[in-house]
C-alpha cells in the first residue's frame, strides 16, 4: 500500500492518480479519518503527560516529610489526586479504543488505494490506450486454415475437456501424451534459462495466510481471482510472485545482497469467476496451470532497469521457442492496480487470428514493499528505507502451449516441437496422433 504521509502531503496528486486510473476512490474520508486520528493520539499523549504529573504529584505527596503533621488533609489529598488519576485513566482506555476503531478505517481504506503509476505510462479508460513497444518474429502464412488449440488437441488426442469437466467442471482439462512432456519440457526450459540468468530457483508454499496474501493484493479486489480455504486464513496461490515476495516480510536486505532475483515455479489457481463467456473453449483461460515467474527486489535506483531486463528475458525465451510476439505498454485504466508500469507479451495465436498475453511484468515501487515492511540498509547505522519489488511471468506452461501448437501446426494436424524444446522431451520433433 501507499505511506500514509505520501497521501497525505500529496492529496492533489493523489486525485489526479486516481482520475487517470479511472476509479472512484472516498480520499476525503480517508483525509478525515487520518486527522481524526492523529488528533486522537495528540490528545492521548496530553492526557498521558497529566496523568504522570497527577502520579509524580501523588508520589512527592506520600514522601513529604511536612505533610506528618497533617495526615487528615494530606490522605484526603492523595486521595483527590488518586481519583483524578483514575478518571485521566479512563479516558485514556477509552481514546484508545477509539483510534484502534478509526486506525481500522483507515488502514481498509489504504490497502483499497492504488499504486501510482509511473510518468510513461499512457493516460486512458481501458485497454484501447495501449502502447506497442515493439514486435518480433513476423505472423505464418499457412497455406490451409490454421486450426485453434482445442481442435489441434482433441484431433491429436492430447486434450479432453469434456472429460475434466466431468470430474471437476469447467475451465478444467485433461492434458495427455505428448502434451504433458511439453507442458514439463517448458518448466524445465524456464528454469535453465532463469538458472543461466543467474537467478535463484525457488518452489514455495501453495497456500498463504492472510497477511502474506494481502502484501501482494489489494485483497478486497481478488476475491472473484483466488480461492480461499474454507475455515481456515489460508488462500490457494495464483502465482509464486506473492509467496516469494512474502518470503522477506518484516525483513532488511543489506544493500549489498541486492538486487535479489529468484525464479518461482508453482502451479496457480485462479476462480476467473470475473470472466463468465470467455475464453470458455480450451485451456487459456483455466482455473490451474503451471508458471515460471521472475520475481526481484531492488533498490529504487536500479529497479527501472530491472523491469527492462525483466521484460528482456521473457522476450528471449519465447523467441526461442520461435513464437511472434509484440511488447505492449498497458495505459493507466487497463494495468493492475498493484503496479506502477506493466508491459504485456502478447503471442500471435493464428488459430484465433489475434494477440494474446502470454508473459506480464511490472514495477510495483515500494507498494508491496511497505505492506510487508521489506526494507534495505545501504550502511549498518543508517535509516532502513523500502525495497522496490518486481515481477514477470516468464513462461506460463498451458498459455505458451496454446501458442506453439497454433503457429507449429501442419496441414496434416500434427505439431512441430522447436528445436529448444526436444532435448526436454526425450527427443521428439513433433507431436502426432497418438
Amino acid at each position: 500500500m501507499l505511506g500514509m504521509k505520501l497521501v497525505r502531503d500529496n492529496p492533489k496528486m493523489i486525485a489526479d492518480m486516481l482520475e487517470k486510473r479511472n476509479m472512484t476512490f472516498a480520499l476525503d474520508r480517508l483525509l478525515s479519518l487520518d486527522e481524526k486520528r492523529r488528533a486522537l493520539i495528540t490528545g492521548v499523549q496530553k492526557l498521558k503527560q497529566k496523568k504522570n504529573t497527577v502520579s509524580q504529584e501523588i508520589a512527592r505527596a506520600k514522601k513529604d516529610p511536612t505533610s506528618r503533621g497533617s495526615a487528615g488533609r494530606s490522605s484526603r489529598d492523595i486521595v483527590e489526586k488518586m481519583g483524578k488519576m483514575k478518571k485521566l485513566a479512563d479516558a485514556i482506555s477509552k481514546s484508545d479504543v477509539e483510534i484502534k476503531a478509526v486506525e481500522i478505517r483507515v488502514r481498509d481504506l489504504m490497502m483499497r488505494l492504488p499504486n501510482v503509476p509511473h510518468e510513461s505510462v499512457p493516460v486512458a479508460k481501458d485497454e484501447t490506450g495501449n502502447l506497442k513497444i515493439r514486435d518480433w518474429g513476423k505472423p505464418r502464412k499457412f497455406d490451409f486454415t490454421p486450426k485453434d488449440h482445442i481442435d489441434l488437441g482433441q484431433r491429436l488426442g492430447i486434450i479432453d475437456v469434456e472429460r475434466a469437466a466431468k470430474v471437476a467442471g469447467s475451465r478444467f482439462y485433461f492434458l495427455k501424451g505428448d502434451l504433458v512432456l511439453m507442458n514439463y519440457a517448458l518448466i524445465k526450459f524456464a528454469l535453465d534459462f532463469l538458472d543461466e540468468k543467474g537467478f535463484e530457483i525457488v518452489q514455495p508454499p501453495y497456500m498463504l495466510n492472510r497477511e502474506a496474501m494481502e502484501g501482494g493484493v489489494i485483497l478486497s479486489d481478488f476475491k472473484d481471482i483466488i480461492y480461499k480455504v474454507e475455515g481456515e486464513e489460508l488462500y490457494l496461490i495464483g502465482t509464486s510472485e506473492h509467496a516469494i515476495l512474502a518470503m522477506h516480510m518484516n525483513e532488511t536486505f543489506d544493500a549489498r545482497d541486492l538486487p535479489a532475483r529468484y525464479a518461482g515455479v508453482s502451479p496457480c489457481f485462479r476462480k476467473e469467476a470475473g470472466a463468465h463467456g470467455r475464453d470458455t473453449k480450451g485451456i487459456f483461460r483455466v482455473h490451474q496451470f503451471e508458471k515460471v515467474e521472475q520475481f526481484v527486489f531492488a533498490p529504487p535506483d536500479s529497479s527501472w532497469d530491472e523491469l527492462e531486463k525483466m521484460i528482456g528475458y521473457s522476450e528471449e525465451a519465447i523467441q526461442r521457442l520461435e513464437v511472434p510476439y509484440r511488447v505492449m505498454l498497458l495505459s493507466t485504466g487497463d494495468m493492475g492496480k498493484v503496479a506502477a508500469k506493466t508491459y504485456d507479451l502478447e503471442a500471435w495465436l493464428p488459430g484465433q487470428g489475434k494477440f494474446r498475453e502470454l508473459v506480464s511484468c511490472s514495477n510495483c515501487t515500494d507498494f508491496q514493499s511497505t505492506t510487508l515492511a521489506i526494507k534495505y540498509r545501504e550502511k549498518p547505522h543508517e535509516d532502513a528505507k523500502q525495497v522496490h519489488t518486481l515481477n514477470s511471468t516468464l513462461i506460463a506452461t498451458e498459455r505458451t502451449m496454446i501458442a506453439l501448437m497454433e503457429n507449429h501446426q501442419r496441414e496434416d494436424g500434427s505439431i512441430r516441437v522447436p528445436e529448444a524444446l526436444r532435448r526436454y522431451m526425450n527427443g521428439v520433433k513433433e507431436i502426432t496422433p497418438a
